[in-house]
């Protein structure tokens, strides 16, 4: 009687024996978190009134209507629309009652 040879896969096992002594190897972070995006979106969709502070210490107060890569577009009431580029940015924070104001407040 002949009887056909089953094997088993090891694929499996050579997986988890690829890293030396057995040491398993942690896998590389994403290059893109979209955190960013994520944050703005976040912002525009409910227009959070927003904190934005520029490398020069200028102080800019309103709502981010719009970003890309490379810049922002922050809507001010009574002011005109600036378009900042986001190399110009030092922090951006949502406005709160407790704001401090030692900056030079929506200077221009």
């Amino acid at each position: 009687m002949n009887r056909e040879l089953i094997r088993a896969s090891l694929s499996h096992v050579q997986v988890q024996t690829d890293a030396p002594n057995g040491i398993h190897q942690r896998q590389r972070p994403p290059l893109e978190t979209h955190a960013e995006e994520f944050y703005y979106i976040k912002q525009m969709r409910v227009r959070t009134p927003m904190v934005v502070v520029l490398e020069s210490g200028e102080v800019l107060h309103g709502v981010i209507e719009w970003y890309d890569k490379r810049c922002i577009k922050l809507n001010r009431i009574g002011k005109p629309n600036l378009l900042i580029m986001k190399s110009a940015i030092r922090y951006v924070h949502k406005e709160q009652c407790g704001t401090p104001g030692n900056a030079v407040r929506d200077g221009g």
